[in-house]
């Protein structure tokens, strides 16, 4: 399965739009986690943890839509757009949604 975030994949013709598809994930964050990101917040440096859960999250987001794409029966997903945001009380949950267009290439 190709995916891009262009319109369309040079080199190809899309022969056929089978429709919207999307992925979400929505991930806690551990109180460990919590803790030390905010250790690494005030001695400054990056925060392993967050990247971590942020790269998972997306992963499943991503993976989610392109089984949608499949199911379709499209063999690429085109215009696709990633959005991250805090969600929960006190923003103590991580939601990534991955949207795009599921189509046929040639």
């Amino acid at each position: 399965m190709l995916i891009t975030s262009t319109p369309n994949v040079e080199g190809h013709a899309i022969v056929d739009y089978k429709g919207l598809v999307n992925g979400e994930a929505i991930l806690g964050a551990n109180i460990f986690k919590d803790l030390f990101a905010g250790i690494r917040d005030i001695v400054g440096g990056r925060s392993g943890a967050y990247e971590e859960e942020l790269q998972r999250a997306r992963e499943i987001a991503l993976e989610e839509m392109t089984i949608q794409a499949q199911r379709l029966g499209a063999n690429a997903v085109v215009g696709v757009d990633v959005d991250y945001e805090t969600v929960g009380q006190n923003g103590s949950m991580l939601m990534v949604a991955a949207s795009g267009t599921a189509v046929v290439i040639k």
